[in-house]
C-alpha cells in the first residue's frame, strides 16, 4: 500500500512539474514574440499598430476580469481607461519640467493608481447590485463621466483634449523614448507584466471564488462568501489594469481626448472581449489583436467599417457564443486525438459558399454606403474589387443579391457535411475514451 501511495505521489509530482514547465515555456515564447516582432515588422506604421494592439490586449483582459471571470456586464469600463489616461497625460506635463527624477517607464503606475482610485469610488456603489442593475449603473456612470469631459475643461481639455511630450522626461537607461521603437518595447514590457499578473489572479483561490460568484452567487453566499466583496475586489483589479492601459495609451499617442471615456470606447472593448471569447483567458487577447488590425486596415478601404464590426458581433453572438477562443478549445481534443483530418474536407467544402456569402454581403454594404453617403458628393460611379460601375444601375445590386443568396443556399448544404464530419469525430473520441 505504501508503495502504491509513493507511486501515486511521484506521478502527481511529475505531472505538476510537467505542467509548470509547459507554463514557463508558453510565457517565454510570448516574451520572445514581443521582442522579435519589431525585427520583422519594422516600419513606423507597424510599430504603432503593434503598440495599440498591446494596449488593447491589457484593456480587454481587464474587462474580461469583470465579464468573463466574475460575470459583471459593464457598459462604462472606458471610464477607468480614460480617466487614468488623462491623469497620465497630466503627469507627463508635470514631470516634463527639468529636474524631475521620474522616468517615463514609471508613468503607467500613475495610471494604475488612478484606475484603482476611481474603481474604489464607483465600484463600492455599483457592485452592490448584479446583473441588469449593475449594467445600468455602469452605463449611467459612464455617461456621467463622458458628459463631464466636455464641461471640466481644466482637466479634460474640452474637445481638443490634453497633449504632452514624453521625450521631455528624465531619460531611462540612455533612452528618451522619442522613437516609436523605444515606445513599443516599453509598452510591450508593461503588457507582458500585466498579462502575467492577470493570469496569476485567475489561478489563485480568489479567481476560483470569482468564477463561483459568476456561476452561482446564491451558493457562494451560502458557503460563506460575500458576493459584494468578491465583485468589488474584481472591479478594483479590473480598474487598476484598465488604468495601466490608459496610461500606455497616453504615452503612445501623447494626447488624450473625450473619446477615451466615451461609450464608444466601452463598446469597442466589449466587442473585442466577446468576439475573442468571454471566459477564456486567451479570448480577449485574440479579440484585441483581430479587432485592432481590422480597425486600422478596414478604415483604409471602406467608410462602413463599423457596420462590418456590428455584423461580426451579431454573427458571433448567434452562432459562436464561445468566440474565437471557444472555437479553438472545441478543436483541441480533436487535434490531440489526431482526428482533424476528418474535418478538413468538410471545412474546405464550406469555404467556397462562405466566400460567396461574404462577397455578396460586402457588395450590398458598399453599394448602400456609396449610394446613401458618397453619391451626393462623388456621384454614383464607384469602384469595388478593381471593377468600376454605376451604383445607381440595377445590375450591381442584382449581382450582389445573387451572390449572397447563392452563398447562403450552398452554405446550408455544406453545413450538413460539417455536422456529419463532427459526428464521426465525436464517435471516434467516445471510443477512445
Amino acid at each position: 500500500m505504501q508503495t502504491a501511495q509513493d507511486l501515486a505521489s511521484r506521478s502527481e509530482a511529475q505531472a505538476g512539474l510537467s505542467a509548470l514547465v509547459r507554463t514557463y515555456a508558453v510565457w517565454m515564447m510570448a516574451a520572445g514574440l514581443l521582442v522579435a516582432l519589431p525585427l520583422v515588422f519594422d516600419s513606423g506604421t507597424s510599430l504603432t499598430k503593434m503598440s495599440l494592439m498591446c494596449i488593447m490586449v491589457v484593456f480587454s483582459l481587464s474587462y474580461n476580469m469583470l465579464l468573463g471571470q466574475t460575470g459583471m456586464l459593464s457598459f462604462g469600463h472606458a471610464v477607468y481607461y480614460g480617466l487614468a489616461g488623462f491623469m497620465a497625460i497630466h503627469a507627463l506635463r508635470f514631470l516634463g519640467v527639468p529636474g524631475m527624477p521620474v522616468p517615463l517607464p514609471l508613468v503607467p503606475l500613475v495610471g494604475a493608481a488612478m484606475g484603482l482610485a476611481c474603481a474604489v469610488v464607483f465600484g463600492w456603489i455599483s457592485t452592490r447590485r448584479s446583473g441588469t442593475a449593475f449594467a445600468m449603473i455602469s452605463l449611467g456612470l459612464g455617461e456621467l463621466v463622458a458628459a463631464s469631459a466636455l464641461i471640466l475643461r481644466s482637466f479634460f481639455g474640452g474637445e481638443e483634449g490634453v497633449s504632452a511630450d514624453r521625450s521631455r522626461l528624465l531619460p531611462f537607461a540612455g533612452l528618451d523614448f522619442g522613437a516609436q521603437l523605444q515606445v513599443y518595447y516599453l509598452i510591450a514590457a508593461w503588457t507582458f507584466v500585466c498579462v502575467v499578473a492577470m493570469f496569476a489572479v485567475t489561478q489563485t483561490p480568489f479567481g476560483r471564488i470569482a468564477n463561483a460568484v459568476r456561476e452561482n452567487p446564491e451558493r457562494a453566499e451560502f458557503v460563506g462568501y460575500s458576493t459584494h466583496i468578491v465583485r468589488f475586489i474584481s472591479f478594483c483589479l479590473a480598474g487598476t489594469f484598465a488604468g495601466v492601459a490608459g496610461a500606455m495609451a497616453a504615452i503612445n499617442f501623447e494626447i488624450m481626448n473625450a473619446l477615451s471615456v466615451s461609450g464608444a470606447q466601452s463598446g469597442v472593448v466589449l466587442l473585442m472581449t466577446y468576439i475573442g471569447g468571454v471566459g477564456h483567458f486567451l479570448g480577449p487577447i485574440l479579440g484585441a489583436v483581430l479587432i485592432t488590425a481590422l480597425q486600422i486596415s478596414l478604415s483604409d478601404f471602406t467608410g462602413a467599417w463599423m457596420l462590418y464590426f456590428g455584423l461580426l458581433f451579431i454573427l458571433v453572438v448567434m452562432y459562436l457564443p464561445g468566440g474565437l477562443a471557444g472555437l479553438i478549445m472545441l478543436h483541441a481534443p480533436v487535434l490531440r486525438a489526431q482526428r482533424f483530418g476528418v474535418l478538413v474536407p468538410s471545412y474546405l467544402l464550406l469555404s467556397g459558399p462562405a466566400l460567396l456569402t461574404l462577397a455578396g454581403a460586402a457588395g450590398l454594404i458598399e453599394l448602400a454606403h456609396h449610394r446613401l453617403v458618397k453619391a451626393a458628393m462623388d456621384g454614383t460611379a464607384m469602384r469595388l474589387m478593381g471593377v468600376s460601375f454605376d451604383s445607381a444601375a440595377p445590375l450591381p445590386w442584382l449581382l450582389a443579391v445573387l451572390l449572397l443568396v447563392l452563398g447562403l443556399l450552398l452554405a446550408r448544404v455544406a453545413f450538413r457535411a460539417v455536422r456529419g464530419a463532427w459526428s464521426e469525430v465525436n464517435a471516434g473520441l467516445r471510443q477512445r475514451s
